[in-house]
Order: structure tokens, then sequence, then C-alpha cells
């Protein structure tokens, strides 16, 4: 019996090892010249990217998957919509012509199609089914259609790219993307993914915490978040995590990337601020997990913390990745919002966000 068992776990262990080495979607894997290059970063420690506070702590095999196991067979009631959320469509020639003021359209989760000073820009372009390494792995997203497929989108000018989760980046996305981008601006160590999924390394442009990049009249600045990265056993914090802020000479946008609520916050309201509008991370939450999620209420100070005069709940509405209901991030920072006196905006997937016009715009609530 015990050589059964042992050959059984050599089985699964060698499974394991082909999957992760030759499934595309795992991504690369950081050198020792690129670690080098790392150490140079004040977020880099004995070969990982850290927090600012020592968080999160690292679990053990028994403990990831007991999590697992808790996350697959615990039942949320109203854990998904009934139906497919339906989303408003796009019209592909319309957005190619477009040259009037910056504008948002959401896609759901954190993900982004900003047009601004007559430029495309993506930032977390997440459009696959499932925010997981392979279908098998993880529920299918909300809305079954995208307000505009990849293949009817315009040139992107510049992708901006948070972390490398797979609610973030997806491997089916960015094949489908990459002959249509000019170039990729990611967090330190993130390149090494989008090079093994054959995006030249002139095209993409890493950055530290607090690095700044012009882009064609628009300023990119990589700022920090309270996070983790890792697509697979072994990879966690080899890669870098941020949140983003993004100027022109008329709007300034935050976008907070996934992040537990923390200082960093007021460091960039201070420096940056204030925002025209803010997109903050608000979804995904767990008692087990609170420094590298924010609960809802939370979102609503970090909103104030940024010094956003307008902020948009995100990183909900597209995947369940939590033991909460769909529904209760936009109830919980709504109500936070009213008692703080915060102005929030929760459009449709796929509604039209211009920023000139947030003033006179009332939302249904259409969840």
């Amino acid at each position: 019996m015990l050589v059964v068992i042992l050959s059984l776990i050599g089985i699964l262990i060698i499974a394991y090892l082909l999957f992760v080495n030759f499934y595309p979607s795992f991504g690369g894997d950081i050198s020792k010249e690129r670690q080098k290059e790392y150490e140079k970063s004040r977020n880099y420690k004995d070969g990982k990217f850290v927090n600012q506070k020592d968080v999160p702590k690292d679990l053990s095999f028994g403990e990831t998957v007991k999590l697992a196991y808790a996350f697959f067979t615990t039942k949320v009631p109203n854990g998904r919509p009934k139906q497919n959320l339906e989303v408003e469509k796009l019209d592909s020639l319309e957005v190619a012509d477009y040259k009037g003021g910056s504008r948002l359209i959401w896609y759901g989760h954190s993900a982004f199609l900003l047009q601004m000073d007559e430029k495309n820009i993506l930032i977390d372009p997440m459009f696959g089914e499932v925010a997981a390494p392979h279908p098998l792995l993880g529920e299918n997203r909300f809305n079954r259609e995208m307000p505009l497929a990849i293949e009817q989108l315009p040139k992107i000018d510049a992708v901006l790219i948070s972390h490398d989760h797979y609610d973030h980046l997806d491997y089916k996305s960015i094949i489908k993307l990459k002959d249509k981008v000019e170039i990729f601006y990611v967090p330190l160590g993130v390149g090494v993914h989008l090079e093994k999924w054959g995006i030249k390394k002139k095209s993409v442009v890493e950055l530290d915490w607090w690095q700044e990049v012009n882009y064609k009249g628009l300023q990119f600045v990589c700022t920090p978040a309270q996070h983790f990265s890792g697509r697979k056993f072994g990879g966690n914090q080899t890669t870098l995590w941020s949140s983003w802020v993004i100027i022109s000479a008329t709007d300034r946008l935050y976008f907070s990337g996934d992040s537990g609520y923390g200082n960093h916050f007021k460091e960039i309201g201070k420096k940056y601020g204030p925002f025209d509008f803010a997109m903050m991370e608000c979804g995904q939450y767990n008692t087990r997990w609170p420094d590298i999620h924010m609960f809802p209420e939370e979102t609503a100070q970090a909103g104030l913390d940024v010094s956003a005069k307008i902020v948009m709940p995100i990183h909900w509405g597209a995947f369940k990745l939590a033991l909460h209901s769909w529904t209760d991030p936009i109830e919980r920072v709504t109500q936070k919002a009213d008692e703080l006196g915060l102005q929030l905006v929760a459009p449709q997937i796929g509604e039209v966000i211009s920023l000139n016009k947030l003033d006179q715009r009332v939302t249904d609530k259409w969840w």
C-alpha cells in the first residue's frame, strides 16, 4: 500500500512539473541575470520582492490545500449572478475614430480601455473566460460577451499591467493583443512572461515603484501597492506588483491594482494628487487575507487618502474569487462612501465613462 501511495504521489508530481513546464499560460521564470538587476531595487530582498509591511504570510503546502478546499467546497449565497451579465456593446468604428476628451470603458473586474489624448491604452487587459492557468481550474466570468472583442479593437498605443496574477495578466488575451500593441509598461519582472509569449524585449518597459516614464505627452508612474505575485508554486514574489498613476495635460487618473489598505495611498495622493478619477480595488476580500485585498469600507477610505474627486470601485463584477456574494463589494462601498461624502460611479460593463461629464452622471444600480 505504501508503494502504491508513493507511486501515485510521484505520478502527480511528474504530471504537475510537465504541466507547468510545457503549458504556456504559466509564463516565464526569472533568470539569475535578472535577479542581479532586481537586487538594485529597495523592494527586493533575498531573491523576492517585498511590501513596505511584512505581508503576506507565506502559507505552507497544507495551509494552501486547506484554503483551496474551502474555496471550492463552500457554497456562497448569491456568489454569481443568476444569469450572464449584459454588457453595453461598443461600435468598433466609433472607438477607432474617437478624438474627444479622456474616457474609459470598463470590461469588468480591473480591465479598462482608456482613450486619452487620441491614444488607446489598455489597463490589466484580462479578457479571458477563466482567471486560472487552465479552463478546468476556475469558473467562467460573469459576462459571456465583451463590449468590444480584441479582434475589433484599434491599434493599442500602450498597455499597463499591475501584476502577474491570472485575473490581471491573461495569456490568451496577450497572444491576441501582442501584434496590436506598441509598448507594454509593467512592474519589475513581469516582462519575463511577455517575452516568453513572443513579445520582443524592446516592446516591454519594466519599472520599479516611483519610477516615471513619459509616453508621447502622457506620464505613467509605477506606484506602490500592498499585494504579492506568482503564477505557480515556487514563483511567488519573484515579480513586482504595483498601482499606476496616469497624467495628461488635462487629467489625472489613479489605478490601484490589487492592494491591501496601507500608508502608500496617502503617499501617492500627496505626491501626485489630487486625482480627477481613481479606480480602486473593491472585491475578492476575506478575513483570511486582510493585508492583500481591501474590504469595501477600506476602499472608500483609500479613495479619500489618494485625494480622488471621484472613485470607481473595481475588481468585482466579473469573477468569483472569494467567498462573498457578487454584489457585496458594491453594496458595502456605496454605503461607506455615502457616510464619508465620497462621490462614486459604478458603470455597467461597456458603459462609456467620460471624465468631463462625471459631475452630471447618475448611475442606476444595475446590479
